[in-house]
């Protein structure tokens, strides 16, 4: 039974920096290369950032360019993005996925989190 737990998600100011934590349980979770996608009101669901098992970044979208920072630890099963200077542009669903590879590539993951809202006040 796999599951992906995301917290941090709720009400901030633009300008904040609130931190999203995924929990991963019932897997290996250092055989998965994870990664944070989004989605809007309106908008179809993008993919934010990936990171790999050993922990380089491997993607970003070039809105959250010098502002986003994807990270894992191996140790506590756990996955985060550190958001920077938050702009009302990023109010959306965010979503921790997971998937069996040494690097993410496509927008198929093996598992997805439930998602936690992430709304920026103007």
């Amino acid at each position: 039974q796999v599951q992906l737990v995301e917290s941090g998600g709720g009400l901030v100011q633009a300008g904040g920096s609130p931190r999203l934590s995924c929990a991963a349980s019932g897997l290996t979770f250092s055989s998965y290369s994870m990664a944070w996608f989004r989605q809007a009101p309106g908008k179809e669901r993008e993919p934010v950032m990936a990171i790999s098992r050993r922990g380089s970044t491997t993607y970003y979208v070039d809105s959250v360019k010098g502002r986003f920072t994807i990270s894992r630890d191996n140790g506590n099963n756990t996955v985060y993005l550190q958001m920077n200077s938050l702009k009302p542009e990023d109010t959306a669903v965010y979503y921790c996925a997971a998937k069996y590879s040494s690097i993410w590539y496509g927008n198929t993951p093996n598992y997805w989190g439930q998602g936690t809202q992430v709304t920026v006040s103007s």
